[in-house]
């Protein structure tokens, strides 16, 4: 028995969210398809972290176990050419059978992209958040610092989370501009649903001022949903990088985005 693991880039918009659904199209079933296809028998993979419909991943990784020796370019290439376009396999690596997507992981970095101007993104539709007003970006930031270290994230969770435990450690938080584009990078050893988006719909507020920097630490600390506004669209966020301990040799997933950060 092999065990797997694979870095996958997708763009959620064709999707109902990472996890296999009976009646709607999503990221796992069409992979675990097309790597069934390639064993020859019936594939189940596990990810870092099960994204939402309509968000994005540049960095997921995921693994499954195998009963067929495969060279790892046929679990790539092979897959590869069996995916629809939205989603491609970028590296395959045998590991150590301890190894786990999601267990395994130390801390998860989301992006969320903002395209703040007043005409829309076409190029970008879908892919970037849109919003006509001007946002203060250092604003933002300064008030994004009060979520950094261990915090009960309750009123950043949605209502269908099934987390057992809404505390989470954030390990670091920017918001940046760059000409048009106004980019939030968040590091956490996990996210709870909703967490990031939600985080986003607050800032948004703030960088427009309609609230100001306080307001951040106001809706930490009343671990009530309903303090914390509206949560804001899937189409800006990203998956964009799973750390792991080193003996695993998994590859450094971090990507960044030239077109909008600094």
């Amino acid at each position: 028995m092999a065990k797997i693991a694979l870095g996958i880039q997708y763009d959620g918009r064709s999707f109902s969210g990472w996890q296999r659904q009976r009646h709607a199209a999503s990221v796992q079933q069409s992979l675990e398809q097309s790597l069934s296809e390639i064993a020859d028998e019936d594939v189940t993979v596990y990810c870092a972290g099960r994204t939402d419909s309509g968000v994005h991943a540049v960095a997921q990784v995921v693994h499954f176990e195998t009963q067929k020796q495969r060279p790892l370019r046929a679990w790539q290439m092979g897959t590869n050419s069996r995916l629809p376009r939205e989603v491609a396999v970028n590296w395959a690596l045998e590991v150590d059978p301890r190894f786990h997507a999601r267990f395994s992981a130390q801390a998860r970095t989301y992006q969320y992209i903002i395209a703040n101007q007043s005409s829309r993104p076409a190029l970008w539709a879908g892919r970037v958040t849109w919003e006509t007003r001007p946002l203060a970006a250092s604003t933002m930031h300064q008030a994004a610092q009060y979520w950094l270290g261990e915090h009960d994230f309750a009123a950043f969770r949605a209502a269908a989370c099934q987390s057992n435990s809404s505390y989470r450690f954030v390990e670091s938080i920017s918001v940046e501009r760059n000409a048009d584009y106004v980019v939030m990078k968040v590091c956490a050893n996990a996210f709870l649903h909703h967490m990031v988006r939600n985080m986003v719909g607050v800032l948004l507020e703030i960088g427009v001022g309609d609230r100001g920097q306080d307001w951040a630490l106001e809706v930490l600390a009343s671990k009530n949903r309903q303090m914390a506004g509206k949560t804001a669209p899937p189409d800006g966020l990203y998956l964009a990088a799973v750390r792991y301990p080193a003996d695993f040799g998994i590859p450094n997933s971090d990507i960044s985005f030239p077109a909008f950060s600094n």
